[in-house]
């Protein structure tokens, strides 16, 4: 049995205030299908309870009235602190502009929570990077690319941070983000869905990972890779019967929260919660200046 995660136990989310389909930037939002807004907010009012009856910390930032995705709190921004308490926060550059005004009102909240906040990219210029593209796993940040996050911004995440980045290339365009299509259980064990991604991708997910949970194309779009794990607490919104076959004998207990409304939008529980205590040097190694593996 692998080491449970280090990080994970404190989490940052903003409250479903405005939350809507207002464009379709992804394969699931559809401007014919709204999600239903007090169903969608029970449904993260449960979320939150949940986290919290695990003793999860939760921080709350409320929702910018013209930032309909906001509530996928996870691409605002990839957070970490160092082993001597240093924050630093690595906010998003957005593929698509219609979210890049996030992180004016993230930005600052980061800044009360310790973190000084970094660009990678303004204004369509320089590198793209969403931060729900990027996980702490074995000896470095896995960071998935094509769709959203590209070459540039990769790389700029491990300069950034000063850590070890190994990037895959996603290509299925339903698991546009790495959270849809791989999660980290364990110090040893994660779910992964090899059609996400390229042959050489797949190949090194499969090869960094000892224990791997596989996960079919189908499996992986039921969102149940989009999940967060506390300890040996698995929250899920959703789980196939292998998967939980799978989970239970690894000594896994799941937790499913219905999402559906949220799905909407084209994000479940990780989309929704960012981790902010992710510590360089504890859970990812402090390498000055990064250092970039790409799989080819």
């Amino acid at each position: 049995m692998g080491e449970t995660l280090r990080w994970g136990h404190r989490y940052a989310l903003v409250r479903p205030d405005h939350f809507r389909v207002a464009y379709e930037i992804n394969p699931y939002m559809h401007l014919a299908d709204q999600p239903d807004p007090a169903r969608a907010r029970d449904q993260w009012d449960r979320l939150v309870s949940t986290l919290r009856g695990l003793d999860v910390e939760v921080a709350v930032l409320g929702q910018r009235c013209d930032a309909p995705d906001m509530v996928y709190a996870m691409n605002l921004g990839f957070a970490a602190t160092t082993t001597t308490g240093e924050g630093r926060v690595v906010m998003s550059h957005m593929r698509h502009p219609e979210r890049r005004m996030e992180h004016a009102s993230a930005a600052p909240w980061f800044a009360d929570l310790g973190f000084e906040p970094v660009y990678v990219g303004r204004d369509g210029v320089g590198a793209h990077l969403e931060a729900g593209d990027a996980f702490c796993f074995s000896d470095a940040l896995v960071v998935g690319f094509g769709p959203r996050t590209d070459e540039l911004g990769v790389k700029a995440l491990g300069y950034e941070l000063g850590t070890r980045v190994r990037g895959v290339r996603i290509v299925h365009p339903a698991m546009y983000h790495l959270d849809l299509a791989f999660c980290p259980l364990d110090s040893t064990r994660a779910m992964v869905c090899p059609a996400a991604f390229d042959p050489a991708g797949a190949r090194a997910l499969l090869d960094l990972v000892p224990d791997p949970l596989v996960l079919s194309e189908a499996e992986a779009l039921t969102m149940c890779a989009n999940s967060v794990v506390v300890g040996r607490t698995v929250v899920m919104p959703a789980c196939p019967p292998t998967v939980r076959a799978q989970l239970a004998d690894w000594g896994f207990e799941v937790v499913v929260v219905e999402m559906g409304e949220l799905h909407k939008g084209g994000g479940s529980i990780r989309c929704l919660t960012n981790p902010l205590d992710v510590v360089i040097g504890r859970d990812v190694p402090s390498l000055p200046g990064g250092d970039v593996l790409i799989a080819r």
